[in-house]
């Protein structure tokens, strides 16, 4: 299978997307607070355009990328899910580098853990596959609603203003804390199962080709995302924190498969035509890795205290959105104008072909014994 161009738009896509809710914990002095708080229409509204919705559809890419690595696997008789564990790994303990020393609210270290659960049951049938979404679809249905009973009247609290004086200080916080800054995965570990699964059956229906197969599947695609999702993602993020769990994890999610739909819909109209904002989007979705992390130490570095300390309100926060989302998509397609994959990306190889060229080293070691 070659490289197909719309996935690396959308990965560019949802990776800027997941910082338009991340900023909001950077840039406002309250922290979590301004992610969780009511704050006015035109906060609420801003808020409201990126929560849940982008890193539903990075799930769902993960999905398709997890269908691409099987699909190749068996092309060339590979053992499944085998080395790609160690892929699994690997993005494990970056995930955990980046909550530790970035950032708290790291999704990577969920994601290896889903990405290993869904491995073992990707190659099996559709009816199978379809048992296992329907099963964590229902559990992640019943956790959020019993959640959102639970706290119903009480809302969410996002707690004090989070101290950014000292960046020692943070990485022993996320040490001290971290069973409870990782709780987060009751939710995401089986709604990632499901978007992850809903990534592979995409790929396989057809939804990201340019065909007649695909365009009827990103119809409907489209018509969930816009005729169900938006109209309940509106109700919900302007429902006041007591429906946020509905609105992040329940009611975003369908919305991103809207955005899968339209996005694919868009580049494959557009054909061979590339702007800047397309260079850029391909970029980053080439180095997705490189960006995710480096968007989020750039706004480190703005606004937390122990660097330039810039706070403030909406205003801010959408320059802090617009300022480091554009050095990424530069810096990134200066990038790859001379190497061939992102910085992170670059030692993601090295260290995964790590196994492969230590064993053919112990082989030509080995004696020959068959003089």
């Amino acid at each position: 299978m070659g490289r197909i161009g719309s996935l690396d738009v959308l990965r560019g896509v949802a990776i800027l997307g997941t910082f338009g809710t991340n900023v909001w914990i950077f840039s406002s002095p309250a922290g979590l607070a301004a992610v969780l708080g009511g704050g006015g229409p035109l906060e609420s509204g801003l808020r409201a355009l990126s929560n849940g919705k982008f890193l539903a559809l990075l799930s769902v890419l993960f999905g398709v990328g997890l269908a691409i690595q099987h699909a190749s696997a068996v092309r060339r008789g590979a053992r499944w899910p085998g080395r790609y564990l160690w892929r699994c790994a690997l993005l494990f303990v970056e995930g955990a580098l980046h909550y530790i020393l970035v950032f708290e609210f790291d999704v990577l270290m969920f994601y290896a853990i889903i990405a290993v659960v869904c491995a073992f049951v990707v190659g099996r049938s559709a009816k199978v596959i379809r048992g296992w979404m329907i099963a964590a679809g229902a559990l992640h249905v019943t956790v959020v609603g019993l959640l959102t009973l639970a706290l119903f009247g009480s809302g969410l609290d996002g707690g004090g203003p989070t101290d950014t004086s000292s960046w020692r200080a943070q990485v022993a916080f996320r040490v001290d804390h971290v069973l409870a800054l990782r709780s987060e995965g009751v939710l995401v570990l089986p709604l990632g199962v499901v978007l992850f699964l809903a990534g592979a059956q995409l790929l396989r229906a057809g939804a990201l080709e340019k065909s007649a197969r695909g365009h009827g599947v990103r119809r409907r695609l489209i018509g969930w995302g816009l005729g169900v999702g938006v109209p309940l993602n509106a109700l919900t993020a302007f429902g006041g924190t007591d429906w946020a769990l509905v609105d992040r994890y329940l009611c975003a999610p369908l919305v991103a498969f809207g955005l899968l739909g339209g996005i694919t819909a868009l580049v494959h109209r557009l054909g061979e035509r590339t702007g800047p904002l397309r260079q850029g989007l391909t970029a980053v979705g080439r180095c997705a890795l490189s960006c995710y992390i480096a968007q989020n130490v750039l706004a480190s570095v703005l606004c937390y205290r122990w660097g330039l300390g810039i706070t403030g309100g909406p205003l801010w926060t959408i320059g802090c959105f617009a300022l480091v989302s554009t050095t990424v998509l530069i810096g990134a397609w200066l990038w790859l104008r001379r190497f061939p994959r992102g910085p992170v990306e670059m030692v993601w190889d090295f260290a995964y072909r790590a196994p492969s060229r230590l064993s053919s080293r112990r082989t030509r070691c080995l004696p020959d014994r068959s003089a």
